[in-house]
């Protein structure tokens, strides 16, 4: 209700468009729109197939980003000796590059222009003069035939992810069907890594593999160091990889927007890390044992009262392993050594203006994770408390820190990340009762189990009041605060200028005319703006 007025509140996003032989989509969006919500439309924008045209950006900016440390490195040693070069000295290297960016930029021209003409894909961005009208449009079925004019919530134009822009229900479909295979099979394949790891925890196993190790294994530092150190470094090292991996697959299922590709990749990072380095770990065995487990639910507690302690050390060597990750967040190191190696490749230097953003997908579930470790080890294991409690007092003022000083928020999501650290705090509590449960069985204590039987039961039905009450919100604006705002706003002179701007918010920037900055001599000026 305080917040400005924002294009995403005002537009909707409509795909499969069905189209007639000799109708453009631009033109089967306007009639369709024009009759059904004639009160309440504004005008659209047609999404265009720009694959080519971003691969022709793309040089572009490199060979600015060149051009651009050729002119640094050239002004720096201008008072120098010129050696070597000869007839091919830097001014015949600027000569050259300066040529191929005016031949890229008309090879621009011609593909933007070709684009707008034929290369329309089934989709486009409809703005209305109302949030009522637009949120009319998302959830009233516009068509009989529900897989033809499907509305979605618009992101925020910088928001929006143009090169994968699906466009078919049915491509849609299979890309989650073999997203969730694959997803499936990195788990599976990351199984047997945590059994080589958990082989690593038992210094017998690790002779037995390594035999001709046997005389240096018998060191007692060394011993101690790889049992106890060396298998959390190597599941941190290793996991490290799989968060890009995911929002890969979350990419290759067809989200337009950058923050629904980042929530997607953050629940599926959220359930492997929570199924391979919990309970792979603590269940310890084949992928067929670990389903047992779970196929007899009345021993479900006894086991995990069983197989949690067992794997204390190793979780507390794992939260230790984490110190050194979360403070390598604030010294940036990958981020230092991409900029060192630009300093050797100096043509190869990226643009270095652009503050990173916030990686929620990656972040949120390890904290989550650790959360999930505090709460169920601390009836078990009490002294894993004090490194979890470490953890998240360094992780406060680190991440206070980045996001405040470092990070620049690319999207904003109105809180929606917020619904999955609720319900994986609920689930860190049902895991923690039927732990509980099973400690007071295994110490015959059957009055004690009884008496906590209840409380997975309430925690259930908490998380069901929370659905019921505070979930509706994160999804949908009620009618009565967007008929209000409305009311508020509609004699304001500035709406006149934000559906002006409106009209062209959605506008491919791949579309848009480019043009070399006149300042290009400037190493923090970028060489191609929009115009």
């Amino acid at each position: 209700m305080t917040s400005k007025p924002l294009p995403r509140h005002f537009t909707v996003l409509v795909r499969a468009i069905p189209v007639s032989d000799g109708v453009s989509v631009s033109d089967a969006v306007d009639r369709f729109f024009r009759e059904y919500h004639s009160s309440t439309y504004l005008s659209h924008t047609v999404v265009h197939q720009t694959g080519k045209l971003r691969r022709l950006l793309n040089d572009a900016e490199n060979i600015c980003i060149k051009l651009t440390n050729l002119k640094y490195v050239h002004r720096s040693s201008q008072d120098a000796p010129r050696k070597f070069l000869g007839l091919f000295g830097r001014n015949d290297v600027l000569g050259k590059y300066q040529k191929r960016l005016e031949d890229v930029e008309e090879n621009v021209r011609l593909e933007q222009s070709d684009a707008t003409r034929r290369q329309e894909i089934p989709a486009a961005f409809v703005s209305f003069r109302s949030r009522y009208g637009a949120a009319n449009a998302i959830y009233i079925r516009q068509s009989d035939n529900p897989t033809e004019w499907q509305t979605e919530h618009a992101p925020d134009p910088h928001d929006v992810y143009w090169p994968f822009f699906s466009t078919s229900f049915m491509e849609r479909w299979i890309a989650k069907f073999v997203v969730f295979v694959a997803s499936v099979l990195l788990i599976l394949v990351f199984l047997l890594v945590v059994v080589f790891v958990q082989g690593l925890t038992y210094l017998e196993q690790v002779e037995r593999w390594l035999p001709f190790l046997r005389k240096i294994l018998e060191i007692a530092v060394v011993s101690q160091l790889v049992t106890g150190y060396l298998p959390s470094v190597i599941l941190h090292i290793l996991s490290s990889y799989v968060p890009s991996i995911m929002k890969l697959f979350s990419t290759m299922q067809g989200f337009v927007s950058v923050s629904g590709i980042e929530r997607s990749a953050c629940n599926k990072m959220l359930r492997f890390t929570i199924w391979t380095v919990f309970f792979a770990n603590v269940l310890t065995g084949s992928v067929l044992d670990q389903v047992e487990v779970f196929l007899n639910p009345k021993e479900i507690p006894s086991k995990l009262a069983v197989v949690v302690p067992a794997q204390a050390s190793f979780f507390i060597a794992y939260v230790v392993t984490s110190w050194t990750s979360i403070t390598s967040e604030l010294t940036q190191t990958a981020a230092l050594f991409c900029h060192l190696w630009g300093k050797c490749a100096k043509c190869c230097r990226s643009d270095e203006s652009k503050a990173p953003s916030m990686p929620y997908h990656s972040e949120i579930p390890r904290i989550l994770l650790f959360g999930l470790l505090g709460l169920t080890y601390f009836i078990v294991a009490p002294l894993i408390l004090p490194f979890v409690l470490v953890y998240f007092c360094l992780g406060y003022f680190i991440f206070r820190n980045q996001l405040f000083n470092v990070y620049a928020p690319k999207y904003d999501t109105g809180g929606k990340f917020w619904p999955i650290v609720h319900n994986t705090t609920i689930f860190s509590l049902v895991v923690l009762h039927i732990i509980a449960i099973g400690v007071f069985g295994l110490k015959k204590l059957p009055l004690a189990s009884s008496l906590l039987l209840p409380l997975p039961v309430l925690t259930l039905l908490f998380n069901e009041f929370c659905r019921n009450r505070f979930v509706p919100i994160f999804e949908a604006y009620s009618t009565e605060s967007l008929i209000k705002k409305d009311r508020e706003e509609q004699s304001k002179p500035e709406m006149l200028e934000f559906f002006s701007n409106l009209v062209t918010a959605y506008r491919d920037p791949a579309l848009k005319p480019i043009q070399r900055a006149s300042n290009s001599d400037e190493r923090t000026a970028p060489l191609l703006a929009s115009v």
